[in-house]
């Protein structure tokens, strides 16, 4: 379906991103593929999580949703439509290995290769995410990410689907966003497996860190590309700067953004025993994995992070306010794209050398949206949100961030995790009851974007 132009300026500093910089656009399996019961698949924590009475806020199971598992090429053709130079999406550990361990499922590993292959016939790169949440029901109920056996049996499954793509994908995420699995998976409970273990959940840093530095090896001795990790980060904002708010930002910035970072880029985790963090569960020769160098570092960016000291008493020392005067997304979420240039900066300055090029691996934003439509829909907030985001990502480049790509959140309207169908992301209208897909004004926005920065 051709969608009509819409008349937007353009984000400041296009220009000086470069004709090398490079436009993506990402989805993740669980989100997207449907036919859980159709094609290959083994029970994943997710499959388990929709299941729970309550968990899920519309109830729904993330059936059919987009269908990709079956309508992929459709994907393809809108990806070859829209002009980006990558596309990430991920592969489901869940499909590929059902019981978490044994070798890969034939089925499963051939419908990803058609896949690739339909992409770099159209000229689009495949970029994968081997890891995006998709935990193997089997692995959790041996420990899941709180045992450190995980992390080698994900190194095992990174090996079959690195033996069955790696002649045709060269460039890959290990884990995505560490720090949602650890805070919201297995500390407060919102997401899968909805475990509700507070500060006796940070044993899931190490132990992610550690499969993400296994799986780094045995891409770099299977010789297939270029490798890194992605998280969520966030500019964190104290909410005044009387000392004990300034100190309650500190302890989330350790926890949220720190605990993850300084040691995939200093080899040392910081020290949290001010704020009542335990100690890492670290081998001999864990830390050296972890921080081998990576060809990225991706970052996942949504919205800045207002925090305040925590009440006397309470359980963790800080609370995180609303924003102060800031519109927001569908989701609430505050829309500040200055903070991203701020995050941007603080990365670079804060690291140094040891940082190396940055790939923004998601951003992007729901708005309230029909569930059904006849035609192309007007979704000028997402335009803005996501013009005001490249902007300030030039503007970061432009004082020195070696930023390298943007990539939007998402392609298409998707299972957005406990939020059911209720968010949409999407730059292309999904139907969630007939997988019809319905390209928005943001699609061509942003393809011709795309091909503006080219010329």
């Amino acid at each position: 379906m051709t969608v009509p132009p819409r008349v937007t300026p353009s984000p400041q500093g296009l220009s000086e991103l470069g004709r090398s910089f490079r436009w993506s656009v990402a989805t993740a399996a669980f989100q997207i593929e449907g036919a859980r019961a159709a094609g290959p698949a083994g029970r994943s924590i997710w499959d388990d999580y929709v299941e729970t009475p309550g968990a899920i806020i519309d109830g729904s199971t993330a059936e059919p949703g987009p269908d990709s598992w079956h309508r992929w090429r459709e994907d393809v053709s809108l990806l070859a439509e829209l002009g980006v130079d990558r596309y990430r999406f991920s592969v489901s550990w869940a499909r590929v290995q059902p019981e978490g361990l044994g070798p890969g499922d034939a089925k499963a590993l051939d419908r990803y290769r058609r896949i690739v292959d339909d992409l770099c016939a159209a000229g689009v790169v495949p970029f994968v995410t081997l890891y995006h949440w998709e935990l193997p029901s089997q692995l959790e109920r041996g420990g899941g990410w709180l045992a450190r056996d995980t992390a080698f049996r994900f190194a095992d499954y990174v090996r079959l689907v690195v033996d069955a793509l790696g002649d045709r994908v060269r460039s890959w995420y290990t884990i995505n966003e560490p720090v949602s699995t650890t805070l919201q998976g297995y500390a407060i409970g919102e997401l899968a497996p909805g475990r509700r273990l507070l500060f006796d959940a940070l044993p899931t840093v190490h132990h992610q860190l550690l499969a993400h530095g296994l799986a780094q090896a045995v891409i770099r001795e299977s010789g297939a590309g270029e490798v890194g990790i992605v998280n969520n980060h966030t500019t964190v904002v104290p909410a005044s700067d009387r000392p004990a708010d300034r100190a309650a930002a500190a302890a989330y910035d350790l926890l949220h953004n720190r605990l993850f970072a300084d040691p995939l880029l200093t080899g040392a985790y910081p020290d949290g025993a001010s704020f009542g963090l335990p100690d890492q569960p670290v081998a001999d020769g864990d830390l050296a994995l972890i921080s081998a160098p990576s060809d990225f570092y991706g970052v996942n960016y949504y919205n800045p992070t207002r925090v305040g000291a925590a009440a006397a008493g309470a359980t963790v020392p800080f609370e995180l306010l609303p924003a102060d005067d800031a519109p927001v997304t569908g989701f609430g979420w505050p829309i500040v794209p200055a903070a991203l240039t701020t995050l941007l900066l603080a990365l670079s300055e804060r690291y140094g050398t040891a940082l190396p090029p940055l790939v923004i691996g998601e951003n992007g934003a729901s708005f309230p949206e029909p569930d059904t439509v006849t035609g192309p829909i007007d979704d000028g907030p997402r335009i803005d949100y996501l013009s005001q985001h490249i902007s300030a990502v030039a503007a970061a480049v432009r004082a020195g961030a070696d930023v390298r790509e943007y990539t939007v959140w998402s392609l298409l309207d998707n299972f957005e995790w406990a939020h059911g169908f209720t968010q949409r992301f999407g730059l292309v209208h999904v139907d969630h009851r007939t997988s019809t897909r319905t390209p928005k004004a943001s699609f061509g926005w942003y393809r011709d974007l795309i091909a503006q920065a080219r010329a």
